[in-house]
């Protein structure tokens, strides 16, 4: 019996492995390449257009410059948006990290009639199509004297980011040990206290791998930039947008380029995040990237 249960979940890579299973892996393989070449590929063709020496965007490439990274420097419409893209998005993350961070802890621990409606609600910004959100924050804003206004889209990009820090700070605390909470409180730590001492440092992966969503969103957003931001409040996906519909020059392909590599590294924090937390917790407790 042992013999033939050893045969049955034979793994693939094993010495006497069946055809079936020495075709599929490679196939498997295979197929994984693809599907990530087809990913990658429209992506990375923005690179070597940045280093061209043309003031068009075409293939082939026409020589080897970084004209269009000094050009992107030099430019102080470029550098402006940089300015505003790099001042709202960290505001806008810090405030929809508080407030969604205090939301799911909030609703993890308390039960009450109308839960999945009030969770309903709070999320609703990341399902519903971002241009009927946009067109409800200007209607919002405007009369309160907050459209196009540093204010006002802060306040914006937070509404965007909060639901990503909910739902991944809810996850991360499904695996949380609450007889921590209990034993602290019985101690005398005020919640509090607790709160920072004790919850906080154990979900903390949680809290920032949301974090990154939410600047994610805020820096890459533009419908909603385009609804409440004047002329000094535009942004780097703005500008881009702007460049695109009036000029398109390479430039546009070299701040591409930046803001893939940036985009990749904040990836790979999340993915370091998430391995982080699967040790201390045992599952990962946030979307898999």
């Amino acid at each position: 019996m042992k013999e033939l249960s050893r045969r049955k979940f034979r793994p693939a890579w094993a010495p006497h492995a069946t055809w079936p299973e020495r075709v599929w892996k490679p196939l498997q393989r295979t197929f994984c390449v693809l599907v990530l070449l087809y990913m990658v590929l429209p992506v990375m063709a923005i690179v070597p257009l940045s280093f061209s020496d043309s003031s068009f965007l075409a293939y082939p490439v026409q020589g080897v410059s970084l004209r269009w990274y000094r050009n992107l420097f030099a430019s102080p419409e470029w550098m402006q948006a940089a300015r505003n893209s790099f001042m709202v998005a960290p505001l806008a993350t810090a405030l929809a990290t508080v407030l969604g961070t205090l939301a799911a802890a909030g609703l993890a621990r308390v039960e009450f009639r109308g839960k999945a409606l009030l969770m309903a609600l709070l999320i609703s910004p990341m399902v519903v199509p971002v241009i009927v959100v946009g067109v409800g924050m200007y209607l919002f804003f405007a009369p309160l004297g907050l459209s196009e206004s540093y204010i006002g889209l802060v306040l914006a990009h937070a509404a965007l980011g909060a639901p990503f820090v909910i739902t991944t700070v809810l996850a991360t605390l499904q695996g949380f040990d609450y007889n921590l909470v209990r034993a602290s409180l019985g101690l005398g730590a005020s919640p509090l206290t607790t709160f920072f001492r004790v919850m906080l440092p154990l979900i903390a992966p949680g809290v920032v791998s949301g974090a990154l969503f939410a600047f994610a969103t805020s820096f890459d957003d533009v419908v909603i930039t385009l609804f409440l931001a004047g002329a000094e409040q535009a942004t780097l996906p703005r500008q881009m947008f702007t460049g695109i519909r009036e000029n398109i020059t390479p430039t546009i392909a070299a701040l591409a380029t930046i803001l893939a590599f940036l985009s990749t590294g904040l990836l790979l924090t999340l993915e370091w995040l998430r391995g982080r937390l699967l040790r201390r917790t045992g599952h990962s407790g946030m979307p898999r990237v």
